[in-house]
């Protein structure tokens, strides 16, 4: 079934497309829908950084020491809170003091990933992770970054240490277990995040399509019709809410895992 074009999409490829139809021609790739090079999961990805730059440049100036808002106190919970659950908390529980240099990398793809689950929301949008690429790009990106810092942590010959086990006897047994246990993480972060969004995103679209419908219905039937009046309005609040707690919990897990992924790569015990 050929994907509906969203209105920013067609915004975005209004500004873009020319450019990026260009890019694609000198990197010999045919665009699949070349009225509309740019997809809807990477016009969702524009906005989304577009909507974050916005955001925290509007609260740097509004951050106070003496009188923090609102804002500000919900953001510094999700680094820091009374339940240990914020990413600064975790980063330091799993991966030792001295993590803290890890959280801008992880921070950032955990909002990434929090604020894509969560643009759906708003009419007319949708969420850049319900498209399989998309939670992939955020697993190879986590891949890399936990494998490098182990690296850069334990040095090259350390590092792989880790992989050969306890002892050299059994080396021949666990290096292609370690290797396959840590390239299952790339397919374990991508479906995890991917399908959780997917089925959200379908969950909200079908139920507000079915308590519409069942509303048109029973406007024929008079007094029932204004009984029913409230349906289609609450039935899709209740989705709402839930693909919010989702999108929530999905992107908590995706920064939860990757800090355990660190925490592993540079834990002095291998």
């Amino acid at each position: 079934m050929e994907e509906q074009i969203l209105g920013v999409t067609k915004l975005i490829n209004g500004l873009l497309g020319k450019p990026v139809l260009a890019m694609l021609a000198a990197l010999h790739i045919r665009a699949e829908n070349p009225e509309y090079p740019i997809p809807n999961h990477v016009a969702m990805e524009l906005v989304v950084f577009l909507v974050a730059i916005v955001f925290f440049i509007w609260l740097k100036g509004r951050l106070s020491v003496d009188n923090p808002g609102g804002t500000q106190q919900c953001m510094e919970a999700l680094l820091t809170n009374s339940m240990g659950v914020g990413a600064r908390d975790l980063l330091e529980d799993i991966a030792g003091h001295g993590a803290v240099k890890y959280l801008p990398m992880l921070g950032s793809i955990g909002m990434f990933v929090l604020m894509s689950n969560l643009i759906s929301i708003v009419p007319g949008l949708s969420s850049p992770t319900a498209q399989n690429s998309v939670p992939l790009g955020c697993a190879v990106v986590v891949f890399l970054y936990y494998n490098w810092c182990g690296i850069v942590h334990h040095g090259p010959l350390g590092y792989g240490k880790h992989f050969l086990g306890p002892s050299l006897a059994l080396a021949p047994i666990m290096l292609p277990i370690e290797i396959l246990s840590n390239l299952a993480r790339l397919l374990s972060l991508t479906v995890r995040l991917w399908v959780n969004v997917l089925v959200s995103e379908l969950l909200y679209v079908t139920f507000l399509g079915l308590t519409l419908s069942l509303f048109l219905f029973a406007g024929k039937l008079n007094a029932l019709g204004y009984a029913l009046a409230p349906v289609p309005l609450l039935v899709p609040c209740i989705f709402i809410l839930l693909h919010f707690f989702v999108g929530i919990l999905q992107a908590f897990v995706f920064t939860l895992l990757p800090i355990i992924y660190v925490g592993g790569a540079v834990g002095e015990e291998h």
